[in-house]
């Protein structure tokens, strides 16, 4: 797992006898560019499937190996949603197939983070539908309201026997601001705002509280001051048990930060920018996974890396080369160098290349590698863990701790 260092501290020597525990999924970006829409209608026409011409199930299935197997999957749904037919639009004012809210419930999420500088990219009537939308499919979400009345309220889901309270919060995009009479519709980030909402939701009950953040610079791969002195705040003086980072598009540093884990940018989950820098097709499924103790809650954490697989552009009537990705594709990348099959050394040494720039990036605050733990049924070293449910493998998390 990712750790601040080897040995073991006093919460975690203090293991609750007959403690619960829970396991929490949760990555970065679902931003649904034009390219993606287009590859969710080749894939209808293939399967038959999916609604209105538009299947994004072969898109995301490479997620759900991983994000099923968690007690608690949270997405971030960066944008909001037009209808099934459309019209939809890409950068910068996002309208996007409400078909993915589909596809994302299908592979294991249970609720979604809304609050971005997306969020009032089409005023409150796109809010109302995708939280709408959001609750047909039978998503949760966390950070955008409908009322006044439903702005206050705070999302709390039982885990494993365990109450856990999502909060999502974002600055405010400076092209569509929300406007003042409408300002109760999206969460703005403000520390006050964020302590105000943990009191409710502890007065609610809630015994975890799940904090994700729309914030910091975009395509950088380190956090940015504000960034930094925000997480450090609300580690210091919030009872917050995880924060969860986006808007970035690239991965940057999980640390533990005064006692309590911040991944400060996933990366992306799923997107094709205009112009695809390698970077932003790269991300983090992280893996947390609570345990209850004497003192409190024990988060160990833990990451899988993934890729959007991105076919070359050819010409009208060309053909994409042999051996070339065929299809847009969201790659467990662990899964594929595990298992290659046929796959040629150009398409290995791509995985191999967002393996390691992705842990490096997640490493960059510190943390550091442990020695590698034979967890290969052939007995070799690596450093990663096998993670079980029910006797069939879903996959490794990779780890260091």
């Amino acid at each position: 797992m990712l750790a601040a260092g080897c040995a073991p501290g006093p919460v975690e020597s203090q293991a609750k006898p007959g403690g619960r525990s829970f396991t929490v999924a949760a990555a970065g970006d679902v931003l649904i560019h034009p390219e993606l829409v287009d590859q969710a209608a080749k894939d209808a026409e293939k399967t038959g499937e999916g609604e209105a011409g538009l299947d994004f199930g072969p898109m995301l299935a490479g997620l759900e190996p991983v994000i099923s197997k968690a007690d608690l999957g949270i997405c971030h749904m960066e944008t909001p949603v037009g209808e099934p037919e459309g019209p939809f639009e890409g950068y910068p004012e996002f309208l996007v197939p409400p078909q993915v809210l589909t596809a994302l419930k299908d592979v294991g999420y249970d609720t979604c983070s809304t609050a971005s500088n997306h969020t009032f990219d089409h005023g409150l009537k796109a809010v109302r539908r995708t939280l709408d939308t959001m609750d047909e499919v039978g998503l949760g979400h966390s950070g955008s309201a409908r009322t006044p009345k439903e702005a206050e309220q705070i999302t709390i889901r039982n885990v494993k026997g365990v109450k856990v309270a999502h909060l999502s919060y974002s600055w405010e995009s400076f092209l569509n601001p929300t406007p003042e009479k409408e300002r109760w519709a999206f969460n703005r980030l403000s520390t006050d705002a964020i302590k105000k909402a943990e009191a409710r939701a502890r007065k609610q009950g809630a015994e975890v509280v799940i904090l994700s953040l729309h914030w910091g610079l975009e395509h950088y791969n380190e956090p940015s001051v504000p960034q930094m002195q925000l997480a450090d705040r609300i580690t210091k003086e919030t009872g917050i048990d995880l924060v969860i980072g986006h808007h970035a598009h690239v991965v940057q540093p999980i640390q533990k930060l005064n006692g309590t884990w911040v991944a400060y940018s996933l990366g992306n989950q799923v997107a094709r920018h205009s112009s695809p820098t390698g970077l932003t097709e790269e991300g983090a499924i992280g893996w947390f996974e609570f345990r209850e103790t004497a003192g409190g809650w024990d988060v160990a954490a833990r990451y899988r890396t993934t890729l959007v697989d991105i076919p070359p552009e050819v010409e009208t009537g060309e053909q994409v080369p042999e051996g070339a990705v065929q299809d847009h594709r969201l790659v467990d990348v662990r899964q594929v160098l595990d298992e290659p099959g046929e796959l040629s050394e150009d398409r290995l040494a791509r995985y191999r290349l967002a393996a390691d720039r992705t842990r490096g990036f997640l490493f960059n605050r510190g943390l550091r590698e442990a020695t590698a733990s034979p967890s290969s049924p052939s007995g070799r070293e690596r450093r990663h863990s096998t993670l079980h449910s029910g006797g069939r493998n879903p996959g490794v998390i990779e780890k260091s701790q």
